[in-house]
């Protein structure tokens, strides 16, 4: 007998606005929402909230799983952490950082300069000047509307620093910070333009390829205690889990985008609710839009979009062990390697804990290659490359555990989504457009904290802000 599936409930409940994604996006734009006086029910297809912030315990071991630092920029984040009563600390980085040069040789060093030789450095700085130059010109709110914008956007990043130089170590440690780093894409599969934003959402590239700026603070009890403190203040009569909303109908019976009449009722089916509202804030990344049924479809341009956006692919490896043994040997935990399987280390040790947790990470092509190896020979290898950085020891830790979002059906990868070459200038201006009562947010769309849990809560309050500006406007508002 074929199993029969029933979609929604049968009696829909009413709110004012539906937010799917319980997210730091989704969470945020609820609770502005909720502060204004508005109803809502914000729809989340996990069993848990947070979205790409994930703590979990692994063998006795807290980890962190998803994303965990704030630097001194994001304001949005420290001012909400700190409204939520929650506590930060500093991520160790005391002593020398080690560097693994291209040839394997191994080097100790301090401050924030790889030790790459005189030449390499000189050429380096030198990039990081031209970059930090683009950013303080084209600027964070709307580099598409630059004049070099499609010139940027229409080479790649790896291309773009060979043009500027021709030490292959100076754009190999250059690319890494963008492409390892952050977009998670090799350096040839995303533009100048789409790496300048990047940087512009940090600040300038300096601050960008600064640890110690980057990655200064973690949240005590982990980030993902950020969106769990704000899903328990909205509560469970707000926030539903295990709720995937399957298809959304926002405009009348034979209504295209075009005809759509403000103030018309939309519908949202989910697995578990149907919910009849007058606005929508759809705050899951681009790459999961198309999971939802658009009732009428959404405009061509939205369509065409959001192929354009895709997330990136990293192995985030946690190994704990007894004590933070690298710290015994005067080193800080913190490696750089441009060829390394792990191309980043940094030693990621909870709050006050006496046992020693580094965190690596795998990117890309690197992460395509181990994925296709059988675990335990995926394991050695990634131990063998923290080894490398810090010793012997580092391949026997009491935990191991690879965090893997690309294989999550609710996300598909990591950290964020980017544009393809070409498509930022493209279509830039309009990601975060309104279709009718329908509003994006989340990280992938944001300007300043792109990519970041800090861009993600700016982003909920921005679609919060536009909804209640509307219905001020229109007198929908109570």
């Amino acid at each position: 007998m074929t199993d029969q599936r029933t979609l929604g409930s049968e009696t829909a409940i009413e709110r004012d606005v539906v937010v799917v994604g319980a997210g730091p996006a989704g969470l945020m734009a609820a609770r502005a929402l909720v502060a204004a006086g508005r109803t809502v029910a914000v729809l989340e297809a996990r069993d848990r909230v947070g979205g790409r912030t994930w703590s979990q315990t692994v063998e006795g071991a807290f980890l962190e799983l998803g994303g965990q630092w704030i630097s001194p920029d994001q304001t949005e984040l420290l001012a909400l952490v700190d409204e939520l009563g929650l506590g930060t600390y500093q991520r160790y980085r005391e002593g020398e950082s080690v560097y693994l040069a291209p040839d394997g040789a191994r080097h100790t060093y301090t401050g924030s300069m790889f030790p790459a030789g005189e030449s390499t450095i000189a050429e380096m700085e030198r990039l990081v000047g031209i970059l930090d130059g683009l950013v303080e010109q084209i600027g964070v709110a709307q580099p598409w509307a630059h004049p070099l914008a499609r010139e940027l956007d229409t080479i790649s990043f790896s291309s773009w620093l060979r043009q500027q130089s021709s030490d292959e170590a100076a754009c190999d440690n250059i690319g890494i910070f963008v492409a390892g780093g952050m977009l998670t894409k090799p350096a040839h599969a995303f533009s100048a333009l789409q790496a300048v934003l990047m940087a512009a959402s940090a600040g300038s590239f300096s601050n960008l390829v600064d640890e110690d700026f980057i990655l200064d603070r973690r949240v005590v009890g982990g980030m993902q205690s950020v969106s769990e403190a704000m899903a328990a203040e909205l509560g469970e009569d707000v926030v539903f889990l295990n709720t995937p909303v399957r298809t959304i109908r926002w405009a009348g019976e034979g209504q295209t985008y075009a005809e759509h009449v403000p103030g018309t009722p939309v519908t949202v089916w989910s697995d578990r609710l149907t919910v009849v509202a007058r606005d929508v804030v759809v705050a899951v990344p681009p790459n999961l839009y198309s999971r939802i049924s658009f009732e009428p479809p959404l405009p061509r341009l939205q369509h065409q979009m959001h192929q354009h956006q895709s997330l990136g692919l990293v192995i985030k490896v946690h190994a704990v062990y007894e004590t933070p043994f690298w710290r015994a040997e005067g080193l800080s935990g913190t490696g750089f390697g441009a060829h390394e399987l792990c191309q980043e280390v940094y030693d990621n040790t909870n709050h006050e804990d006496p046992r020693g947790t580094l965190v690596g990470f795998v990117s890309d092509e690197k992460a395509d290659a181990v994925f296709a190896l059988p675990a335990e020979e995926r394991r050695r290898l990634i131990l063998e490359s923290l080894a490398r950085y810090l010793g012997e020891e580092a391949l026997a830790p009491v935990v191991y555990y690879e965090s893997d979002f690309g294989s999550e059906e609710w996300t598909r990868g990591a950290y964020a989504a980017s544009y393809d070459l070409g498509g930022l200038h493209r279509y830039g201006a309009h990601q975060a457009t309104p279709v009718g009562p329908i509003r994006w947010a989340c990280s992938d769309l944001a300007a300043e904290g792109y990519q970041h849990v800090d861009g993600a809560l700016r982003q909920g309050r921005a679609a919060a802000d536009g909804i209640l500006r509307a219905g001020s406007l229109t007198g929908a508002g109570r």
